[in-house]
């Protein structure tokens, strides 16, 4: 009996783990899949370098461009690798947008893991494709995919075609 009620448990574990990860929406993003090897280019009104923590700030209107797509944001800042023969990630607060193909994003911030190639995009995320949009709290692009899936109080607004 104990093996019985030890299965169930088992079993309503998973399907809540299940459940969890149905929860939100999975979307295409941009026109084709982002090369993650491709150059990092960064374009900014001014530049702070701190060797003590191994980052870089860029601040005013800055611009991210790797391929077709397009970050931009008031701040970005550049967290090398430790040993310094990279980059690890960019994180981008203050308002951030982010672009690529035909498809935009917006968000308060937006972390972009270089070696994953994935962009958490946090704080009143607003997707938009064409006539379409989406909303949540969360968005996670797998820039290499070429796939974005949106997660908190998802809201959409779908046009008919006329």
């Amino acid at each position: 009996m104990f093996r019985f009620w030890l299965f169930t448990l088992g079993l309503v574990i998973v399907g809540m783990t299940n459940l969890a990860q149905a929860q939100g929406a999975q979307v295409a993003f941009g026109n084709a899949p982002q090369d993650k090897s491709l150059p990092v280019e960064v374009t900014a009104e001014n530049l702070n370098v701190n060797q003590d923590d191994g980052t870089a700030v860029f601040t005013g209107d800055v611009i991210v461009g790797q391929g077709e797509m397009r970050l931009s944001a008031p701040r970005v800042l550049v967290v090398y690798l430790e040993d310094q023969s990279g980059i690890e990630r960019l994180e981008a607060t203050g308002g951030v947008t982010l672009v690529s193909g035909d498809d935009a994003a917006e968000a308060a911030r937006a972390d972009y893991h270089l070696g994953s190639g994935m962009i958490e995009m946090y704080g009143d995320v607003l997707l938009v494709q064409g006539v379409n949009a989406l909303t949540g709290d969360k968005m996670f692009v797998d820039t290499t995919a070429g796939t974005a899936r949106v997660i908190g109080r998802v809201k959409t607004i779908l046009q008919p075609e006329n």
